[in-house]
């Protein structure tokens, strides 16, 4: 079973999957209140206004961190705009698979992953097809 955390200010709930995570730095860098590793929990809703979290959590390149908004009760679901797929090069590091993909694991499971996917190219992760961050520790170059 897939672990993940959430964490509410009452308007967005940020969704945290640790297994994904390449452990960038980018959001820890980018909203040092709201993502804090040392502190409990390490995902302060109260740090930030929603906007500037849901932009934070939009530039992480593993996709460890999602969001979505929470609903009133009666109110219907907005309907989710699909972009164009686009994969990037990281420097050293993974492929970053940005849109809605589907990945077929090689025992036949399927998952859907929206937002930012990375995908291991250096060989070395623990967590394969996905990048855990294990690039830097073997100094690939690529």
């Amino acid at each position: 079973m897939e672990v993940k955390k959430e964490y509410s200010n009452g308007e967005v709930t940020i969704v945290w999957k640790p297994k994904v995570c390449m452990h960038s730095g980018i959001c820890v860098h980018g909203l040092p209140n709201v993502f804090d590793p040392d502190g409990k929990p390490w995902i302060n809703v109260k740090g930030a206004g929603t906007e500037e979290m849901i932009a934070q959590v939009k530039q992480c390149p593993s996709g460890a961190l999602s969001y979505y908004m929470n609903q009133e009760e009666g109110t219907s679901k907005a309907t989710q705009k699909v972009e164009m797929t686009k994969i990037l090069v990281a420097e050293n590091g993974p492929l970053i698979v940005q849109g809605t993909i589907k990945v077929v694991h090689k025992d036949g499971t399927e998952e859907q992953k929206s937002k930012s996917t990375a995908f291991c190219r250096c060989g070395s992760s623990q967590n394969k097809p996905f990048c855990d961050g294990s690039h830097k520790k073997v100094a690939f170059k690529g």
